[in-house]
């Protein structure tokens, strides 16, 4: 079983990549690869190198790839303010007007042409298939970490960023490995460095939003809905996060 974050640049900036897959004797995760790219094209070739149509996956995707009101807010949009604005963790809202949407749908629908289905109330746990989700890092990093503020990496100076980046890569790797399933980072499955200064700290961002997205989305595999909350439905959009400690805003 594969599991796939996707970062998705809404516009044309770089898109995030990460594979875990899953080991079922020990019911651990390991990093498969993780890379950058730009173009649809290349992010749906890169997917497809990892789970090719035989292969049994998870895609989690941080984009609206489902956008059914032409205006105003989505129904998960607006269930994430409500519940995580104290946080800091409400999601930036999508609509049909909104200039990414086409590109954002469209990647989704590539998907679904590629197998991965919209199933989020997952029935039963471990099933067989390909499906897809949304996830919103920020949301997700909140349970994970149980933080009382999100990790704020994306916007500041390149110090500030740094900063925040680093923290987000130490917990990465000091929580992941303790939740179950578990996610073994050692060796050629360690996580990337995050570098002093330039261009090169925000493909290290989007590789591991990425990864937060591929964890989320072994955890709803693993779990179903026991211990990951869904945020709309098929019809209105959804956003899927994951809560190992039972957390609740």
């Amino acid at each position: 079983m594969k599991f796939i974050g996707v970062d998705l640049g809404w516009s044309s900036g770089a898109t995030g990549l990460c594979c875990l897959e899953y080991q079922a004797a020990d019911a651990s995760l390991r990093i498969e690869a993780m890379a950058c790219q730009r173009a649809i094209a290349d992010i749906l070739a890169w997917i497809d190198d990892h789970a090719p149509g035989h292969c049994s996956a998870v895609v989690a995707v941080d984009a609206p790839t489902l956008i059914p009101n032409k205006t105003g807010m989505r129904v998960p949009d607006k269930l994430a303010h409500k519940y995580f604005g104290k946080y800091h963790a409400g999601c930036y809202p999508a609509n049909l007007g909104r200039p990414f949407a086409e590109r954002t749908i469209g990647f989704g629908q590539s998907l679904e042409d590629r197998g991965f289905l919209h199933d989020p109330i997952l029935a039963a746990p471990k099933p067989e298939g390909r499906y897809q989700l949304e996830l919103f890092p920020h949301t997700a990093t909140i349970h994970l970490f149980q933080l009382d503020r999100i990790l704020k990496y994306k916007k500041g100076n390149v110090q500030e960023r740094r900063t925040g980046l680093t923290q987000l890569r130490d917990l990465l790797q000091s929580t992941l490995p303790m939740l179950e399933p578990s996610l073994v980072l050692s060796g050629e499955h360690s996580l990337p460095i995050v570098p002093e200064r330039g261009r090169a700290i925000k493909a290290v961002e989007d590789q591991l939003d990425s990864l937060v997205c591929a964890y989320s989305a072994a955890h709803w595999w693993y779990w179903g809905m026991d211990r990951n909350w869904v945020l709309g439905d098929r019809s209105t959009g959804y956003i899927v996060i994951p809560t190992p400690f039972g957390r609740r805003p």
